[in-house]
């Protein structure tokens, strides 16, 4: 995730916390310091410290889960609203979701009856207290958790109830229904939030922001993979392109770069077989850094998937979110490079599917009408 800072790794997965979060720890620490000097400034942030960490133990509870049904995490990232962890690949059955996406509330009530072994009250009241100061630190860690548990079970996307509730659906509806009406119903308590928010608390419209961006992105997102299924990879590929050699220098990328409307490029060797992709970014940078003679073998991205030219769309698209690469190579028998499938080519052709009639199917050709 952009602007976040790498602090490790954790079995295998990297720990990135996130610019805003160290602002958001500072402007706690000001604002306990202006309103009860430097103790309760310290304590502030002490508590702020031990909630995230509770949040990543939630986090690594989704890991974890994940991890049994054989997908691998890349980073978990915190936010000032809490964490995001990053899978390899979406779970493919109905059950594996919903057991992912129960780990994380289920690690909070773990959290929350171990304090209270420890003698906590985890009543929610402890953090509406007009005096914060009189609480002990273990009840408002107790009460938190109780919050964190019940707000992520909301039925409604992008928290943990959303995921919940769309493997529930998804038994009865397929994947896409099930993600658009857990979908619509996070952007409605986006709504709720935001309105409440505006009269008693501006965070709430913060989330709610949030909530209503994650909300809109997992449903185009289902769309995508919903669309993509049983369709030919080749009916999305893009087969015009301008193509680089790895021995050509930077120079003549930007020549090819101005001339066409391309964003990604396929480095292929003389054989016809992808090495590489270069991006529009990856030029300019290498351009200002090393110079115009500098050869694109030695900036392009090397670790560059491919998929046959046989396979179906939402193959490809899986590739493409499991492996984050700029583009999947669509490749024949011989390993010769027949298209290039990249984000913009699957938004694309999601568009143009909004605008056909119904009925219509990708990769058939319209046939003429019988007199």
């Amino acid at each position: 995730m952009p602007w976040s800072l790498n602090i490790g790794k954790i079995g295998g997965t990297e720990i990135r916390i996130h610019v805003t979060f160290l602002l958001f720890l500072a402007w706690i620490w000001a604002a306990s310091y202006m309103s009860g000097g430097a103790d309760a400034a310290w304590s502030g942030l002490l508590f702020m410290v031990l909630l995230f960490l509770c949040v990543l133990v939630h986090e690594y509870g989704h890991i974890l889960t994940a991890r049994a049904f054989g997908i691998s995490t890349r980073d978990v990232t915190l936010l000032p609203i809490g964490g995001v962890a990053r899978l390899e690949r979406f779970p493919e059955e109905p059950r594996e979701e919903f057991l992912i996406a129960i780990a994380g509330p289920m690690v909070n009530v773990v959290i929350v009856l171990a304090l209270m072994l420890a003698g906590a009250d985890p009543s929610p009241d402890n953090l509406a207290a007009a005096d914060i100061t009189k609480v002990s630190l273990i009840d408002r860690l107790a009460a938190v958790n109780v919050v964190l548990a019940a707000f992520n079970l909301i039925p409604a996307f992008p928290m943990d109830g959303g995921r919940v509730l769309r493997a529930l659906l998804a038994r009865k509806y397929g994947f896409v229904r099930a993600t658009e009406i857990a979908a619509n119903i996070g952007q409605w308590c986006a709504f709720a939030f935001g309105f409440i928010g505006l009269f008693f608390n501006p965070m709430l419209t913060f989330i709610a922001i949030f909530i209503y961006l994650a909300a809109t992105s997992e449903a185009r997102l289902a769309q995508l993979r919903g669309m993509s299924r049983g369709v030919p990879v080749t009916a999305a590929m893009m087969t015009e392109y301008k193509a680089l050699s790895p021995s050509a220098r930077i120079e003549e990328a930007i020549e090819t770069l101005l001339r066409t409307s391309q964003t990604e490029f396929p480095v292929v060797d003389k054989d016809g077989r992808l090495v590489g992709v270069l991006g529009r970014s990856d030029m300019i940078k290498a351009l200002k850094q090393d110079g115009p003679n500098t050869l694109i073998g030695n900036v392009m991205t090397r670790e560059v998937p491919t998929i046959d030219h046989r396979r179906c769309l939402d193959e490809a698209f899986r590739v493409l979110m499991e492996k984050s690469a700029p583009a999947v190579g669509v490749v024949d028998a011989t390993g010769r490079l027949k298209g290039l499938i990249t984000s913009e080519t699957v938004g694309e052709m999601l568009m143009v599917r909004d605008a056909m009639p119904k009925g219509f199917r990708f990769g058939e050709r319209a046939r003429p009408a019988r007199a």
